[in-house]
């Protein structure tokens, strides 16, 4: 792994341990043994270094979403969900709930490549529940995109909140919303 991979890595580690405000570039380049200089080198400033988390996670979603689209709706909502298995099997939370918790504190510019990944996750599991809608795989009576946002903050919420209720409400969470979408109503 590059020295710039690893400064990804460990920025994105701080930004959904710390939050965006509470670490530097001291805190990565004490992590690597290096100097701040050569953090600056790869990211001339913290912005950049986000941007640059934010897009790496918007290729990871793109990668993924591609990867699974010959598959059916059910396995491809289990597969949107695994990301947030993993995020929680990692004691973190979600990069974009990290980040929306400081939007007021960023700039135009993360602020719209937040957006833009915020968006492609809804996209996604939009695109994912209307399939299995219109193939007689989930049910539901909401708006697809009002069900998709559902899913969704469940997700965020309960890697969140499980922090503090446990690993089982966690479980409990994510196979609930599988059981409801494919239970007749």
């Amino acid at each position: 792994m590059t020295t710039k991979e690893q400064i990804l890595r460990i920025g994105d580690e701080l930004i959904r341990d710390k939050g965006i405000n509470a670490f530097s570039f001291t805190d990565i380049s004490g992590k690597l043994g290096i100097k701040n200089a050569s953090v600056h080198y790869h990211f001339a400033t913290k912005d950049a270094l986000v941007l640059a988390v934010i897009n790496r996670h918007i290729e990871k979603v793109t990668q993924l979403r591609e990867r699974n689209a010959a598959k059916d709706p059910t396995f491809q909502l289990q597969a949107f969900i695994s990301t947030y298995a993993v995020v929680k099997k990692e004691n973190k939370i979600c990069l974009v709930g990290s980040l929306a918790s400081d939007l007021n504190t960023v700039n135009k510019t993360i602020r719209k490549k937040l957006t833009e990944l915020a968006d492609l996750i809804l996209d996604w599991v939009t695109e994912i529940l209307e399939t299995g809608k219109s193939t007689g795989v989930f049910h539901f009576n909401t708006k697809t995109r009002t069900k998709a946002l559902l899913v969704i903050t469940a997700m965020l919420a309960s890697v969140q909140l499980s922090r503090l209720t446990g690993d089982t409400d966690f479980k409990r969470i994510k196979e609930s919303i599988i059981q409801e979408l494919t239970t007749t109503l």
